[in-house]
């Protein structure tokens, strides 16, 4: 639906720098309101709020590109910016190139506006989840919870004509707690996020989110040396998803394949994965965490099937990288602000559902690792190899999760992990987090259904 408030920018001043800037320039500006509160150790740490605003320009030229901003909307500084990213391109030529606006107005409403939620309120939100932690065991020692709002309201146009202003309210509250039981500690983490208002904690309380994050720490004091070796692993809903996103969906994106940084260069058309795989990224699932109507290049978002049942078909492109390989571009054109470059980046990555039951998946494995979450890693797009930590692991015997263990590792290649899924569950679970690349972070989403890899290495301490 359209956006209701005045543009960003006067339409007769983006009109003109869009001429300045030559070609088929594409020009961002951003207008965001952001607050964050930080509860640490049951005292308020810290109250942040204020806003950003400014403006980007960038200007093609072939497979050249040069990008200017400002911090200020006003026309004089837009225009110089204009000039600035023009010449560099242009070798200081400059001429007038008229532009025909029209408007394809999106917009991503919350509910309720988070503003509208006073700040003791949002205090209110963040004891409830201390609370809830501590209540877990007493060999909780410490909680951390953050509260995290924005309200992004972007202006994307181009020479082409497209004028897209869109509204992005987004909402997270995470919980850090630290459990301690003689000389072990153990940490649990949970941080639900969606594009919403304070609605999102009706569906998500953050009580829950306390609670679970300190239940994963406490379990995980009880936990003994992880096995070393190979073995199947089975990755509890949403871990799979986490998986996918960090060894596969960075080599699926455009920019690193032309860059023959990519184990999947050249790969469209083969089956690389199980044919129980079917993997996707999604920009448009409604009110998910890294969801928006347009990108920020002003195409819409998109639903984009990079493997289908075991074969990929497809990888995540930018307008730039998509011009050059003489194809329509999926959307994925993102950037943190308008300070930086749009490149191509992850929405929502999912492994869909399958057919099997979680149950069944555990019961057909007699001994193995069940990964319930996972915890940082390394990955080389390049070679598809990867280590990642596990956070919250449990052996696997007789076909049931038993004993807690600690310090395992998935030691793995993207392609021949996706080739060694043989069971993939029905349910489906989603991760929320910040993904990082090229110095830019925009939040994503990781979903995925229980599913086991027949055969992986684990890094271990108990040989």
């Amino acid at each position: 639906m359209p956006v209701e408030s005045e543009p960003v920018i006067d339409p007769e001043i983006v009109q003109t720098t869009l001429g300045r800037a030559l070609a088929t320039g594409a020009r961002f500006a951003e207008d965001r309101a952001s607050t964050s509160i930080r509860l640490d150790d049951g005292r308020i740490e810290e109250v942040v709020s204020g806003g950003d605003r400014g403006a980007g320009i960038r200007v093609f030229h072939g497979s050249a590109q040069a990008y200017a901003y400002t911090n200020r909307l006003d026309r004089a500084s837009l225009e110089e910016a204009a000039s600035a990213a023009a010449s560099a391109v242009r070798n200081g030529a400059e001429r007038a190139a008229p532009v025909d606006l029209r408007t394809a107005a999106g917009a991503s409403r919350a509910a309720r506006a988070s503003a509208g939620a006073t700040p003791g309120r949002k205090v209110g939100w963040l004891r409830e989840a201390d609370e809830a932690a501590r209540a877990v065991d007493g060999s909780v020692r410490q909680v951390l919870v953050v509260y995290a709002e924005s309200v992004q309201r972007v202006l994307i146009a181009n020479s082409l004509g497209d004028w897209i202003e869109e509204e992005r309210p987004r909402i997270r509250l995470f919980a850090q707690v630290v459990a301690v039981r003689g000389d072990v500690m153990q940490t649990g983490f949970e941080g639900p996020g969606a594009l919403a208002g304070p609605e999102f904690l009706e569906r998500r309380p953050p009580a829950e989110t306390g609670a679970i994050a300190a239940r994963m720490a406490v379990a995980m004091l009880d936990g003994t040396p992880a096995p070393a070796g190979r073995m199947p692993v089975v990755l509890a809903p949403g871990g799979g998803g986490i998986l996918f996103h960090e060894a596969c969906g960075h080599g699926l994106e455009a920019d690193l394949v032309q860059k023959d940084a990519s184990v999947f260069k050249g790969r469209i058309g083969e089956a690389l994965a199980s044919p129980l795989v079917t993997g996707v990224d999604d920009g448009t699932v409604p009110g998910e965490w890294g969801t928006n109507t347009y990108d920020d290049e002003a195409t819409a978002t998109h639903r984009t099937v990079l493997f289908e049942r075991g074969t990929l078909v497809h990888q995540l492109y930018d307008r730039l990288r998509a011009d050059l390989d003489g194809v329509a571009s999926t959307g994925n054109g993102r950037r943190q602000s308008y300070a930086h470059l749009p490149i191509p980046r992850m929405t929502n990555s999912s492994i869909l559902a399958g057919e099997s039951s979680p149950e069944d998946v555990l019961a057909d494995t007699p001994r193995g690792l069940y990964a319930k979450t996972l915890g940082g890693g390394q990955v080389n797009p390049s070679t598809g190899d990867f280590v990642f930590g596990v956070a919250e692991g449990y052996l696997i015997e007789g076909g049931r999760v038993t004993g807690a263990v600690r310090g395992a590792n998935l030691i793995g290649n993207g392609p021949q992990i996706l080739a060694g899924i043989d069971a993939v569950a029905d349910d489906f679970e989603v991760r929320h987090g910040i993904c990082g690349k090229h110095g830019q972070g925009v939040p994503v989403s990781n979903g995925s259904p229980t599913l086991r890899i027949a055969d992986m290495t684990i890094g271990g301490t108990d040989a």
